[in-house]
């Protein structure tokens, strides 16, 4: 049986994403497309290679050969598709965020639970990335004892004038807030961000580079780096300090070379190529699990925990302070 996909937004992503589940994946197909731009939902739909196309939510979302939803749009609009899927009991992948602030997060979570079934998966793709793989592996073993520290980058080239001291957390840290915590299976109760001298590649609006520290109901501290002018490459690299050892995620393997004097190993350039397959993983799970009718990955309360923790940290941007993260207990629901 294969799982007949509606994907809402067609954008860049939303484009990816409909070449990845009509081409490359296995057990679906993509049969409508929605954008509130007409052309851009026309474009789409060609190349689905010529599918049904809608310019609203409620259309597609309640079309009779619809099985599930993809969100690909802009972070504001993904509420409303979110509680249009729960309300219509399909299953939805959406893109990150689930929604732009935390209460409309929890609003989503108190619909999934009222609606009885799980049907919500957020986007956060590291989870299926082959590196932070091995490393959970590593420490669910527990062969190294408990975790004590993590020491993690997040760096890019540069970016352009219109990105903000805030979307240090929003856009990038984000990736982090997520996975970091599923990685040693904990909980965060409180954020600072520290704001070292500021890179001469900024620009007035953009704190660059920033310490965010996260501590967990464990007492685990992590240190996290962003640092988004970097200059030299797109470098993510996590580093797990136990009881007993060191656990250190590899980087995605580059040829070594020596020329003209040096030994050198390239550094990734693109976020993309870096975390390329980690999308294709992941949207092959959740059609997978769509069809069972279970959600496997990042759920609507991981996409909670996340907002309320990057509210935190972006508080800590301005007041310099460690900031409570106040998320309650995870609801029984999203034990199961």
């Amino acid at each position: 049986m294969e799982l007949k996909i509606g994907v809402i937004g067609c954008g860049a992503i939303g484009k990816e994403h409909i070449k990845r589940l009509q081409y490359k994946l296995q057990g679906c197909t993509v049969v409508a497309v929605s954008d509130v731009m007409e052309a851009g939902a026309q474009a789409a739909a060609e190349l689905a290679g010529g599918v049904k196309y809608y310019t609203d939510i409620p259309s597609i979302v309640n079309d009779p050969e619809v099985d599930a939803l993809v969100v690909c749009s802009p972070g504001f609009a993904h509420k409303e598709a979110v509680l249009a899927a729960i309300a219509a009991g399909k299953p939805v992948f959406t893109e990150k965020p689930l929604a732009t602030t935390a209460a409309d997060c929890k609003d989503i979570v108190d619909a999934e639970m009222a609606s009885g079934r799980h049907l919500v998966q957020v986007g956060f793709m590291r989870r299926y990335d082959r590196g932070y793989n091995q490393v959970k592996a590593i420490l669910d073993s527990g062969d190294f004892g408990q975790p004590l520290i993590l020491k993690c980058t997040h760096r890019n080239p540069e970016v352009g004038t219109n990105y903000d001291t805030p979307m240090a957390v929003h856009d990038t840290a984000i990736h982090e807030i997520d996975v970091l915590h599923w990685l040693i299976n904990d909980e965060y109760v409180s954020a600072q961000v520290l704001m070292p001298r500021t890179t001469k590649y900024s620009h007035p609006a953009l704190r660059d580079p920033q310490i965010m520290v996260l501590k967990t109901k464990s007492g685990v501290i992590i240190d996290l780096e962003v640092f988004v002018n970097c200059k030299f490459g797109y470098d993510i690299n996590c580093e797990v300090i136990c009881e007993e050892g060191v656990v250190h995620m590899p980087a995605p393997s580059f040829p070594s070379v020596r020329k003209n004097g040096y030994y050198s190993t390239p550094i990734e350039q693109s976020w993309i190529n870096r975390f390329i397959d980690s999308y294709d993983v992941e949207l092959q799970n959740w059609v997978d699990c769509a069809k069972r009718g279970v959600v496997e990955g990042p759920t609507a309360w991981d996409g909670y925990v996340a907002a309320v923790t990057a509210d935190a940290l972006v508080k800590s941007q301005t007041t310099g302070a460690e900031e409570p993260i106040l998320t309650g207990d995870i609801p029984a629901f999203y034990l199961n």
